[in-house]
Formats: structure tokens, sequence, C-alpha cells
């Protein structure tokens, strides 16, 4: 990125914003005003409940916020993944294998980890994905810390690996942790995804329509015990790729979404869910079985298995990394920023008990040290490297331009 771009255009503009939001939650639960800001978000609007008999919710501004707002995130997450499926490198799957090896790896072993750490009680394996995500936003963003310096392979590695980590979060997120399932709204979300997918057959490119049908599937999913923010994933998946003329509908969402994302639903989502209230929280919170078990998964679990996974397909596929050892260990570090993904899952899983507590600390802390260990390890494998010969932003935009994602270090991948 050039130094003529605007504050809002730079790579690491959206992880000061999610910085400057948890400070924000932070401070103002530990105020005088904490315990009306918590009335606030769980107190029942006007005695209204979302669902049907036990699977009954009460609606309130955290519901409307983590299964109505976020819901626009996970539609842009999907955008995304369609886009590297259908055009971009995970379309070529020995590609994509390096980096999907690498995220399935550093899925796994975070949950062992997790696991590990809290066998002994039952009920808080609940837990065991919460450290198995990668937050894009906060990854990308501290990696541009170290400019252009940083091999654009590694950063375009480290992009794959997150978007495929989210796809794996939100596969998790159907399988394990949607309760009380609702079968005529399972199957009124079921028709309408097929209506969607009938109308992208059917070359349909008119995306307001697709807003609409996306829309009502959002609505039978909230109401079928399924986490509604699966409706923004599946709508994405029937958004058409191209049109006639060449341009793409989907990538012209994708650019739309792409700042409301990053400078408005993300930071709400943490003003919301990220501050921790230290009132009663002590050593023992800090030593908790969750804090310990999420903060080791993302700290030492996830370089751990990325690195385990991209090396054995390296090692299977007879392929080279995309930078040194110590340069991938440092990007796999950085893969440890958990985040807005994990404190969602985090919520799934222990909703606002006192187990939340721990569950932020954990996210909080795991997080924060793996960006510093992230950026130290890279940094000094990166020391002395010559300018990389472009920069995130100018890959993403040779995406949007072109539904490809540019293999700038290989050139003759460029023509497919």
């Amino acid at each position: 990125m050039t130094s003529t771009a605007h504050w809002w255009e730079r790579d690491t503009t959206p992880g000061y914003i999610l910085i400057a939001a948890t400070i924000a939650s932070f401070l103002a639960l530990n105020s005088a005003f904490g315990e009306h800001i918590h009335h606030l978000l769980q107190d029942q609007i006007a005695g209204l409940s979302i669902g049907f008999g036990e699977g009954a919710r009460p609606l309130n501004l955290h519901l409307v916020i983590n299964d109505a707002l976020m819901v626009i995130f996970f539609l842009y997450v999907g955008l995304e993944l369609k886009r590297e499926t259908v055009e971009g490198p995970f379309k070529n799957p020995r590609e994509a294998a390096l980096p999907m090896a690498g995220a399935l790896g550093g899925m796994i072993a975070p949950a062992l980890i997790y696991v590990a750490l809290n066998a002994h009680e039952p009920a808080f394996l609940r837990g065991w994905a919460i450290p198995a995500a990668t937050d894009i936003a906060f990854a990308i963003g501290v990696l541009s810390l170290l400019g252009p310096r940083v091999p654009a392979g590694l950063r375009l590695f480290l992009l794959a690996l997150a978007i495929i980590d989210d796809l794996g979060a939100i596969l998790v997120i159907a399988l394990f942790y949607s309760t009380h399932l609702v079968g005529w709204a399972l199957g009124g979300a079921a028709v309408t995804f097929g209506v969607l997918l009938m109308m992208n057959r059917a070359g349909v490119k008119w995306l307001a329509i697709y807003w609409l049908f996306g829309l009502v599937l959002w609505g039978f999913m909230l109401l079928s015990g399924v986490h509604a923010t699966i409706a923004g994933v599946l709508t994405a998946m029937t958004i058409p790729m191209r049109r006639g003329d060449g341009g793409s509908p989907l990538i012209a969402a994708e650019r739309t979404l792409k700042p409301w994302v990053q400078f408005a639903v993300m930071p709400v989502f943490a003003l919301v869910n990220a501050g921790v209230a230290l009132h009663g929280a002590g050593v023992e919170t800090l030593l908790h079985p969750i804090a310990l078990g999420v903060s080791f998964g993302l700290v030492f679990g996830k370089p751990i298995g990325i690195m385990l996974g991209a090396y054995a397909a390296c090692a299977a596929l007879k392929q080279r990394a995309p930078g040194s050892p110590m340069q991938m260990l440092g990007v796999s570090i950085l893969a440890g920023i958990g985040f807005t993904m994990s404190l969602f899952i985090g919520n799934l899983a222990f909703a606002m008990s006192d187990l939340a507590t721990p569950v932020r600390f954990g996210v909080l802390g795991g997080s924060f040290a793996s960006a510093v260990f992230g950026l130290i390890a890279l940094g000094f494998a990166t020391r002395g490297a010559p300018p990389a010969p472009g920069v995130l932003a100018q890959e993403e935009e040779l995406a949007e331009q072109r539904g490809v994602f540019e293999n700038i270090d290989a050139p003759k991948n460029a023509k497919r």
C-alpha cells in the first residue's frame, strides 16, 4: 500500500479499529456504568422471544448482534470462500492443498490441547472448538505492520489459511453448536436454499432478489435451532460469479460489504463481546482450565498444527513452502490470533454463563501473545529482506477485478 492511501484503505486499519473497540468494551464494562451496560445487552426486549418450546430464547440486544448483525460477517466470508473456490487458488487442488493441510492441522492441534487441559470436567469440553479459529482481519493487519519485506507468498498463505479456517469454524458451528432442532423450520430453510440454487442455475443475476430470499432463509434458520449465521454462508454460495458481460455480481457484493464488515459489524461485535469485567475475577480466573485451554491452544496449538500440516503437504506433493521455516513459524504463530471467531464460538459454547469470563481471558490473552510472538519471529526471519514486489492490498485489487488471486511469486500461474 502506498503512502498516499487513505487511512481507511490501509491493511492495518481494521485491526486498529478492533483493538480500539476491545479497549472501549473493557473500559465500559469496568466503569460505573458496567452493570447498566450488562442489563442493556441482556434484558429481554418487550417480553419477546425467538423460537418455540425448549429452544425459545429471550430477544435481547446481545441476540440481535450475534444472530442478526453477524450474518453479514458470515455472508462476506462466504463470498470470499466461493470466489477462492471458483476462480481463485482453491480451484487448483494442488495450490489449495498447502493452506488446507495447514488449516486442518491448525484446528486439530488447538482442540486437542484444550481437551487435554479440560478432560477432568466434561462440562468444559463443550468449548473444544474455541481456539480452533483464526481472525482474518486481525492476523492480516498485524502481518502488515512488517511492511513489504514479508514475501507475498507468505501473505497469501496466511490469507488462504484463515479463509479455510473460517470454513472449518462454520462447519463446526453447524454440526456441534446447533440445539433443539425444529423440523418444519429446517424444511423451510431447505426449500428456500433450493430456490436460491435454482435462481443461480436459471441465470438470475439481480442481487436484490438473492438478498430477499437470503433474509427468508435467515428467518427459518433463526427458528430452526441451527445457528442463524449459517444462512449468510448458504446465501453467499448461491450468488452468481459471472454475468454474460464478464462482470461479477459476487465480487460487486463482496466489495460493497467489505467496509461495512470491517468498520461496523466487527467493531460492534467486539464492543459487545470482547470486554471482560474484572470485578470478582482473580488469579483463579486467569488459571481456569478453560482460559488455559483456549490460550495454550491459540499460542502453541496453532503453530504446531499448521507447521505439521503444511510441511506434511509439502513432503507429499513435493512442493516448496512459501517461506523459510522461520518465516512459516512466524506466520503460523500469527494464525493464533483467534479473536472474532473464537469469541463467537465461545458465546455459543457457554453463552453468558460464569464461564464466559475465562473464555474471554483465554481468547484475548492468547490472541495478544500470538500477535506479539508472531511479530517477533517474523520480524527476525525477514530482517534485511528486500521489499516484496507487491503488497496485499494490490493482490486483493487483482482478485476483485479478475476474480483471481494472482500468485506474483509464480507468474506462470497467472494464466489460469
